[in-house]
């Protein structure tokens, strides 16, 4: 395998945060990007800050078909790395969550992301080498009130990681699992759009619960604790790339060390009274 070869990674979700930020540290690391986003407008502002832009829809398998195809023409088709990214956050209790809700949140969070492995897989395979990195989340492995839908396909993502990883055993690719907790963004300026579009307060019987959620959304900067910029994501990444043996979970912010550990230790019980204190 040449250099040039080792060097190409697709990225999802690079119009802003966590995306864009990887999207521009592995660029000037030398790696040549391929940074995806949903809309025409922020594939042209990415183009423009210098970064090699497509347009890829997650929810779009003929979206995601040719980006890939066109991929894979500009590389004379090889890829060495996905960093699968692209998500958002649907608000609510799960009592309030419309099927329809829940299941928008799939085709975004996990189907998309799903299609897409898929894709790029037997192009790794068939040249012996890759590397697929999944931007899972603390809502990974343990749950929040009103989180659930997004907690529920984050849950996804690691139980299809976890088996994907046992099946490329010997392969030369590997995976692995980004699990952030709080990280400087404007993920909450997105979720608090699906929550005004898909929640109706006023029928629910959580409607004072969901003045804090509100509050929550609408912050401006840090929302909680212990937030760090994305460039604590990049850096996991990093490692997940150039490592020889990539791990299978990366850590990213304190939450997520804090909860880990204590999902270990604490049973059923005392964690859910933990977690509802949160």
């Amino acid at each position: 395998m040449t250099i040039t070869n080792q060097k190409t990674i697709l990225i999802t979700g690079c119009s802003t945060g966590i995306g864009l930020c990887v999207a521009k540290g592995l660029q000037q690391r030398g790696y040549r990007v391929f940074a995806t986003a949903r809309k025409k407008d922020d594939v042209s502002r990415l183009n423009e800050m210098g970064l090699e832009s497509l347009c890829l829809d997650l929810t779009d398998s003929l979206s995601i078909q040719n980006a890939v195809k066109e991929i894979l023409n500009r590389t004379s088709g090889s890829l060495y790395a996905l960093f699968n990214n692209g998500a958002y956050a649907q608000p609510g209790a799960v009592e309030d969550l419309r099927t329809d809700a829940l299941r928008q949140q799939f085709e975004t969070n996990v189907f998309g992301w799903h299609e897409l492995t898929n894709q790029v897989l037997p192009v790794m395979l068939k040249q012996g080498y890759g590397r697929i990195i999944q931007n899972s989340s603390v809502l990974g492995f343990i749950s929040l009130k009103f989180r659930g839908a997004y907690s529920a396909s984050k849950y996804a993502i690691e139980g299809l990681s976890d088996t994907l990883r046992q099946e490329l055993t010997g392969t030369n690719v590997f995976i692995s699992l980004v699990e952030p907790g709080p990280i400087e963004s404007q993920f909450r300026k997105n979720s608090f759009e699906m929550y005004k579009n898909n929640i109706d307060k006023e029928s629910s019987r959580f409607k004072s619960d969901y003045v804090a959620t509100e509050k929550r959304l609408t912050t401006v900067g840090p929302a909680v604790p212990f937030t760090l910029p994305p460039e604590a994501v990049l850096k996991r990444v990093i490692h997940a790339l150039e490592s020889k043996k990539p791990k299978a979970r990366y850590y990213v912010t304190v939450p997520t060390y804090l909860f880990g550990y204590l999902k270990r230790l604490l049973s059923t019980r005392l964690m859910d009274k933990l977690l509802n204190k949160v």
